[in-house]
């Protein structure tokens, strides 16, 4: 038993991060193998957070050059290395079809540009700017959705299992960050939810939108869809097309012209 006069030895362990994950540690430990002593009860995921970078953004870790998981202990001499998601992996030809896992996101207050993406390349995405921490952690855990943020101490907390730092801090990069690590450009479905509401768009007569849309919309077009929440109507029109093409250079799908409405 240890008296409150003593302390519980401490173990050695050395530390090496890769790639990415350097910018969340120590400038002097980027790039390099480093020595850290840690609690004798210490596991993965408690030291590699200490050290600043947050779970969801680890995709590999090795201990003494074997693979170990994030609640693995360690023990007094222990290498560990320390990698990003791979998008290789992630994305591999092979893991799509029909049972993939859609993706699904909530962002949080500071990402309403790239939430506005998202739905618009066909991602339920949950958004409001009066978000807060508690919230997007419970809608993260209810509806198993992606925690997208650039706030490190969110993606610590332990209720929050799926996560993405989003480094960049204009929205058509952070599309493209995204892009690079979820497989995106196959599940992409544009132009198929409400840009404000999130809920999926539904094909509507012609007619039905007459009074809806202005004259010359309504002589132009012969294809409408309308969100089933907020009543909004879209169409294919030249704003659609500034759309389509600024999708298709972000997530790299050549063809978008099927659709739409």
């Amino acid at each position: 038993m240890i008296t409150s006069h003593e302390k519980a030895p401490r173990l050695g362990a050395r530390f090496r991060f890769h790639d990415e994950l350097g910018q969340f540690i120590a400038r002097q430990n980027r790039e390099r193998e480093f020595a850290c002593a840690c609690p004798p009860d210490a596991t993965v995921k408690h030291m590699v957070e200490a050290l600043g970078v947050p779970h969801t953004e680890v995709g590999l870790v090795l201990i003494d050059g074997k693979s170990a998981g994030m609640n693995e202990r360690l023990h007094e001499g222990a290498q560990v290395e320390v990698y990003p998601h791979s998008r290789s992996e992630d994305c591999a030809p092979g893991k799509g079809g029909p049972d993939e896992v859609r993706l699904r996101f909530v962002a949080d207050a500071h990402l309403g540009g790239l939430a506005r993406l998202l739905r618009m390349a066909g991602f339920d995405t949950l958004y409001d700017s009066g978000f807060q921490d508690d919230e997007i952690v419970l809608l993260s855990g209810a509806g198993e959705r992606i925690v997208l943020t650039r706030d490190t101490d969110l993606l610590k907390r332990r209720d929050v299992e799926l996560g993405c730092h989003v480094r960049s801090l204009k929205p058509d990069q952070q599309l493209g960050e995204l892009a690079r690590r979820f497989p995106l450009t196959r599940q992409a479905r544009p132009f198929s939810r409400c840009l404000v509401c999130n809920v999926e768009l539904v094909a509507v007569a012609r007619q039905a939108v007459e009074k809806q849309v202005p004259p010359g919309v309504w002589a132009r077009h012969r294809r409408f869809k309308s969100c089933p929440s907020c009543g909004r109507v879209y169409w294919g029109g030249t704003h659609w097309e500034r759309m389509r093409l600024r999708l298709g250079a972000l997530i790299e799908i050549d063809d978008l012209a099927h659709e739409g409405c």
